[in-house]
């Protein structure tokens, strides 16, 4: 695995003023902060003697006008990003006491209405270019936003080629769309999760997640699914019982680690779901979308922690009580109420279908077809992510690259 990598930035967009920020941990520096400058050079900023203090050098990278390339270099990151913004210019802002001795990062929020990049018109992209592999992914964990992102890596061994589509151009305001539509359908606030600027157009939309953030509660969603899962694999009661046999449906994880598949239940005079001898309460809709708390927190068994994103996800999808086994396959996400509306629109508005919704999207079963949009190699060759959204398509294909 090489030590740096060449990022192709494309601008898809029909604007002149487009922007890439790359921000991460560079990992050949002790996890020290790391953005790149306007022209490709790594910066590390020192550690400011007051919080909230301005970038002293200039981030923005010019994507120069629609249709053309920027070529960028990276060295080894962790917890990469790649920003994107029109028309404005984003505000990146340093706190003291940051990783590796320098400074700490302080990036754009979209759930502070005081951020001063509330009204800027951005996107991100994840990855990590490490000793094995690089990992990338499109993400719509927080929010959809109103630019969308593609990306493709091509394997220099195989030659292999991996694309995920993201959006067409008018994707948000797709979403949009059937987020208002299903709030008509069953009264809860969807729509309240459309971020609308000052002109009227649509800005973004939040995940329910943030939808404290606009006034979009969806306190006690979930939890009629929840009593359902909770009914079908309650322990059946019996006035014969036969040691080591289970009474009554029987849930299925496979943790797709060493501890294989593990079998729960609702035990008899409990009102715990007991699955591989690890007791999980009853989530409220707060866990579920948030994926973190409550029975979703993770701890030191690794049993649990494996257990963890397969439940969750099965609960955000809404196939926990329709299907037995888990990870189980797409047909069976989002098909009873109540679901994730949200994660169902996201991906139904993904040319591909590909995209993370919510923060266990990557759960498949073992040779399952991929639903986060992700690409990774450990012998990457070209790495391309496209802003804008115009000549999105489907397939495993090289685009065609202007590069400046």
């Amino acid at each position: 695995m090489p030590n740096s990598l060449t990022i192709n930035l494309t601008n898809n967009t029909s604007h002149p003023s487009v922007w890439a920020y790359i921000t991460g941990l560079a990992l050949q520096k002790s996890c020290a902060r790391l953005i790149l400058t306007a022209t490709g050079e790594p910066y590390f900023p020192p550690s400011p003697a007051k919080i909230l203090q301005p970038l002293p050098v200039d981030c923005a990278i010019p994507l120069g006008p629609p249709g053309h390339t920027t070529a960028v270099t990276i060295p080894q990151m962790a917890g990469g990003r790649i920003w994107f913004s029109a028309h404005r210019k984003l505000t990146f802002l340093l706190n003291p006491g940051g990783p590796g001795g320098g400074a700490a990062l302080v990036e754009p929020s979209v759930l502070n209405p005081t951020d001063p990049n509330a009204d800027v018109d951005f996107a991100f992209c994840e990855f990590t270019l490490n000793a094995d592999q690089l990992f990338a992914n499109i993400s719509y964990v927080d929010f959809v936003p109103r630019l969308p992102i593609a990306l493709t890596l091509q394997e220099a061994g195989s030659g292999r080629v991996q694309h995920v589509s993201g959006m067409a151009e008018d994707g948000l305001e797709r979403v949009c769309k059937s987020l208002r539509e299903q709030a008509a359908r069953d009264g809860r606030p969807w729509d309240k999760l459309v971020v609308v600027e000052r002109e009227g157009r649509p800005l973004r939309v939040l995940s329910p997640t943030h939808g404290g953030a606009v006034g979009a509660s969806f306190e006690g969603y979930f939890e009629p699914l929840v009593e359902r899962a909770w009914k079908k694999y309650r322990e059946a009661h019996s006035l014969i019982r036969l040691p080591g046999k289970s009474h009554g449906p029987v849930l299925r994880i496979n943790t797709q680690a060493g501890p294989g598949v593990v079998d729960g239940q609702v035990g008899k005079g409990s009102d715990e779901l007991v699955v591989g001898g690890e007791s999980f309460c009853r989530p409220t809709t707060a866990d579920i979308l948030g994926c973190n708390s409550g029975p979703f927190t993770t701890g030191p068994s690794p049993v649990r922690n494996a257990i963890i994103p397969r439940l969750a996800a099965a609960f955000q999808r809404s196939c926990i009580a329709d299907v037995a086994e888990h990870p189980s396959p797409p047909e069976t996400f989002y098909r009873c109420e109540p679901t994730n509306h949200y994660s169902r629109i996201v991906h139904g508005c993904n040319l591909d279908g590909k995209g993370y919704a919510f923060a266990y999207d990557d759960v498949q079963p073992d040779s399952g077809e991929d639903q986060s949009g992700k690409v990774n190699a450990g012998d990457p060759k070209v790495f391309i992510v496209a802003v804008g959204g115009a000549g999105a398509y489907v397939g495993d294909r090289m685009p065609q690259l202007h590069l400046q």
